[in-house]
């Protein structure tokens, strides 16, 4: 195959963004990438574009826009998109000269349907990589137990007054209008999970859908000693690290509430353990390091994976309590640096957990569980450890197979 040139659109991009890991796994399988984005953090990267400043003007409207289409949303339902404006990038360098589009989360007023469409008129292959189930629904990001979104969605149950032509009934039909008219629209899971979902959404059932789960290197997020990797984040050596991602106390799906539930529970046994709780990606939260009986440190917000990998492999098991989750990336980094994974059983997480084996699947808001799972991961003293199908080869050659597809004349 002749070198492709690739584009990945996105809202934000850092350094752990999935189009960002994306990027680096295509340049090294002799891919170019290059990235559009309205916010980055990497501002010395050559291959990646931030848009002009009229685009985040226009996100700022539109983002309030949608504060006020959107008031009828019951937020502790999780989070609706319906975007109004957006920005026409169709125009730019990077768009016209690349063989591949990849739109992947580019919601926050950043683009509407309008705009993505503008992309599909230029004839390119403009593949949607899914982060959750925006494309698949009306407008929520994950349906939880709903699944009107499997034949057309109405009388939405996010919203406080639901009717039979509600805000979501209105974007599932901008997107049925969307999709059907244009055979150039590919759209890509990461998770075999939402794969499923989205080969039973009226929206995408009849439209080319393929699982190709999340990259991630090897170089950096892999096992290191686990006393030195203590030593150097100061833990002491009989502390066992429980370490969980940042969780906002009234996030509808990162399950705080069970997760405090479960400590409080370990904490309550006659066998506790001399516990600390590492909490990434926050600095100090005192409604958290109240609500938790242990002690507890804050390691703030990682900008380098490498410090990240250092936090991973000084914990003794990594927690993960989404109630809803498509393929977390903290999951896979846990289990690439050795530290096994406790959870929940929802969305894609068990397609990285081998039960018993490198984690712990524990049944869906069972807090007891959950409790038993991570002391099951301690006492056991499981290895986390990435299972064969998210190994950088095997993913990759799902790409150049799927890239060979859609760049293939059609008969």
């Amino acid at each position: 195959m002749t070198k492709l040139k690739v584009v990945q659109i996105m809202y934000k991009t850092t350094v752990a963004s999935p189009e960002k890991r994306l990027q680096e796994a295509f340049l090294k399988a002799g891919i170019e990438s290059k990235i559009i984005t309205l916010i980055s953090d990497l501002d010395k990267d050559v291959r990646i574009t931030k848009v002009k400043g009229t685009a985040r003007r226009v996100a700022m409207v539109d983002s309030k826009i949608q504060s006020y289409l959107t008031k009828d949303v019951n937020s502790r339902l999780g989070s609706f998109s319906y975007p109004v404006i957006g920005s026409d990038i169709s125009e730019m360098r990077e768009i016209r000269e690349a063989d591949i589009i990849y739109v992947h989360w580019v919601l926050n007023g950043f683009m509407s349907l309008k705009n993505m469409e503008q992309l599909a008129k230029l004839g390119k292959p403009v593949v949607f990589y899914m982060h959750d189930t925006w494309f698949i629904t009306g407008g929520c990001h994950y349906t939880l137990n709903c699944e009107k979104y499997k034949t057309g969605c109405s009388k939405c149950p996010m919203l406080k007054n639901p009717k039979v032509n509600d805000l979501s009934t209105r974007g599932f039909k901008k997107k049925m209008r969307f999709f059907s008219q244009y055979d150039n629209l590919y759209f890509v899971a990461p998770s075999h999970w939402l794969y499923t979902c989205a080969k039973e959404s009226a929206l995408t059932k009849n439209k080319p859908v393929f699982h190709i789960p999340n990259t991630l290197s090897k170089d950096v997020f892999k096992p290191y000693d686990k006393k030195v990797a203590k030593e150097i984040v100061n833990f002491k050596e009989d502390e066992i690290v429980i370490a969980f991602g940042a969780i906002a106390v009234n996030s509808p799906y990162k399950g705080w509430e069970y997760l405090q539930k479960a400590l409080e529970i370990l904490y309550n046994r006659e066998d506790r353990m001399n516990i600390k709780v590492l909490i990434f990606g926050s600095g100090y939260n005192a409604e958290i390091a109240n609500a938790i009986p242990f002690k507890t440190q804050f390691a703030g917000f990682l900008t380098s994976d490498y410090a990240t990998s250092l936090m991973y492999n000084a914990a003794d098991v990594f927690v993960a309590p989404s109630l809803a989750d498509n393929l977390p990336y903290t999951v896979f980094e846990s289990l690439s640096c050795g530290t096994p994974v406790a959870a929940f059983k929802t969305g894609g997480i068990p397609e990285f957990i081998d039960h018993k084996a490198n984690g712990y699947l524990a049944g869906y808001k069972d807090s007891e569980d959950l409790a038993n799972g991570i002391a099951y991961c301690v006492e056991k003293k499981l290895k986390g450890y990435r299972l064969p199908p998210f190994e950088p080869e095997v993913v990759l050659k799902q790409y150049r197979d799927f890239m060979e597809d859609i760049m293939s004349p059609k008969a």
